[in-house]
């Protein structure tokens, strides 16, 4: 997992002086903040880099809260978001929630609830990091393969014994055994069940 140190809080919102006291509070306790004051602003500036959070506003002018997380996710920016929401505004915060939020929090709060849940999705946050770091990997890994070893690694992780690739691909078992042994040279799994979680981490629905 990346180093939790060096993550970026990012706050959004439209009123200068909540955005100012959020700042504060979160440096106070050694966060890195960056601050914005609209959702455009931040997704003028935003790159991927350390682990981190949103805390945003569900509404804003131009761009709410729930419309920025949504352009997050089609720019494929995956970094948890905590929204900070009125009391009318808890039946968009549950929306949010279904659509991939961290949290949300009803004003007014209490320091330590913002504290708190800041820390829960930076370390969220580093998982995510490294979860694409691995699928990146495996990507890279497979990508070795020729289309024949692709097919006979899946169906090796699917549990096959090598007469039944045989048998399904119209190949013989020692040309199987031929593939077995590149595969595992290539990717450097020493097993089936190397086979089954590199592939799963290159795509989940790649033993579908």
């Amino acid at each position: 997992m990346p180093p939790l140190e060096d993550a970026l809080i990012h706050v959004v919102d439209d009123d200068a002086a909540l955005r100012r006291s959020i700042a504060f509070l979160l440096e106070s306790v050694g966060w890195r903040v960056a601050t914005y004051a609209s959702a455009e602003a931040l997704l003028d500036a935003y790159r991927r880099g350390p682990p981190g959070c949103l805390v945003v506003d569900i509404r804003m002018p131009s761009m709410s809260g729930l419309e920025l997380q949504q352009e997050m996710v089609a720019r494929g920016f995956r970094i948890p978001v905590i929204f900070i929401t009125g009391h009318a505004d808890v039946s968009l915060a549950v929306q949010a929630m279904k659509q991939g939020a961290a949290d949300f929090i009803e004003k007014p709060f209490k320091d330590q609830v913002l504290i708190d849940a800041v820390g829960h999705a930076v370390r969220k946050s580093g998982e995510l990091i490294s979860a694409a770091q691995r699928a990146e990997d495996a990507r890279r890994s497979l990508h070795a393969l020729s289309p024949r070893e692709i097919e006979v690694a899946r169906l090796l992780a699917l549990g096959h014994p090598n007469k039944r690739v045989a048998a399904r691909l119209d190949i013989s078992e020692r040309t199987v055994h031929a593939h077995r042994q590149h595969i595992m040279e290539k990717t450097g799994a020493n097993s089936a069940a190397d086979l089954v979680r590199l592939m799963l981490a290159a795509d989940p629905k790649s033993l579908d």
